[in-house]
């Protein structure tokens, strides 16, 4: 699939398998959520751009290089987001955070925004757009048409699990933008839940229902 990274290493991989397990509990599950947030962030995070810079070590002054611009902004889709937040900040920590509220209409699915706060100058940022799940892609596109308007332009989506029909729609709504994703799974049930999935994300991370 173009601009779809699907980031098969074994430590990915193991931690979504725990994820899944229902019967691992809140504490465990938001642990791995960053641990995987992390994993996914450095191999999302490879293409960001650098410049040399003069350091003087103990030895001698040299030119090495420093990640370069702007710095990086990271903006969760409320609330579930939130989770894989600090695993990018381990790897990022001056990088900066937005808030992108939706909230999906239980009957339609469809996402509908009630709080939208972006970092400025955010044209000038690489973007990571954070959501454990990638399901109907309602909530994923709306997101990106957010931050689009505010005048984003090199946004990457994250998502831990994507379903088929999600990842279809993010791409045609959004082609430009690159997904990194930790695993494909089968399909949507009735209810618009991830197949085999892993439950609703944002009550396993906060401990709700």
């Amino acid at each position: 699939m173009e601009n779809v990274t699907i980031i098969s290493h074994p430590l990915i991989q193991h931690k979504i398998s725990i994820l899944r397990d229902k019967r691992t509990g809140t504490n465990e599950f938001r642990s791995l959520i960053e641990e995987i947030a992390m994993l996914m962030g450095y191999e999302a995070l490879r293409d960001l751009p650098v410049e040399d810079v003069e350091i003087e070590t103990p030895i001698e002054t040299c030119m090495t290089p420093m990640i370069s611009g702007k710095k990086l902004a990271v903006v969760p889709i409320l609330r579930a987001g939130l989770g894989m937040v600090n695993g990018i900040l381990a790897l990022v920590p001056s990088a900066k955070v937005g808030h992108i509220g939706l909230y999906r209409d239980e009957d339609t699915h469809e996402p509908h925004e009630y709080y939208c706060k972006l970092p400025t100058p955010i044209e000038l940022r690489t973007i990571v757009v954070t959501d454990p799940m990638l399901a109907t892609g309602g909530s994923a596109v709306a997101a990106v048409d957010f931050i689009k308007q505010h005048g984003g332009r090199h946004i990457k989506f994250m998502s831990i699990i994507a379903a088929p029909e999600g990842v279809k729609r993010l791409q045609k709504a959004h082609p430009d933008i690159q997904l990194y994703i930790g695993h494909l799974d089968r399909c949507l049930n009735e209810n618009a839940y991830i197949c085999p999935g892993l439950g609703d994300a944002g009550d396993r991370i906060f401990g709700t229902r």
